[in-house]
């Protein structure tokens, strides 16, 4: 995956916004105002931070060199993948559907049931999501 690829399939999913919010260079990926997914535009390896269950987090990080603690984030409940071909695309995905998911869970119940009445693809998004595989 590329940039593209990761902007691309972030913004493809149901509400998803993006925005640079603390500087020129980092891109934020939201639902309902909160972050999912964060990249740096100019910094080399690519990375993305991706929110995840703390368990499954340390399993990943145990498993895959690629993932580390998440860089200025909450080493408990974030990872950065860094997109350096270890990770196949659909397993990036499959991350970053996680990531959607946690967020669109903590989301308050009226904003969610607001959003499940107007796409009902987003049900399958948030499947797939619960169903990350380490």
């Amino acid at each position: 995956m590329n940039l593209v690829d990761i902007r691309e399939f972030c913004l493809s999913l149901p509400f998803a916004t993006e925005d640079t919010p603390f500087d020129d260079s980092t891109l934020c990926f939201r639902i309902g105002r909160k972050i999912f997914a964060l990249t740096d535009l100019e910094k080399l390896p690519l990375s993305i931070n991706l929110k995840c269950v703390p368990e499954i987090a340390q399993r990943l990080r145990e498993k895959y060199s690629s993932i580390k603690p998440g860089y200025h984030m909450n080493k408990l409940h974030w990872n950065t993948i860094i997109i350096d071909g270890e990770l196949s695309d659909k397993f990036i995905k499959q991350m970053i559907a996680h990531s959607y998911t946690i967020i669109f869970d903590s989301l308050p119940k009226k904003t969610k049931k607001e959003l499940m009445e107007e796409n009902k693809e987003i049900a399958l998004i948030l499947d797939d999501g619960k169903a990350l595989d380490c």
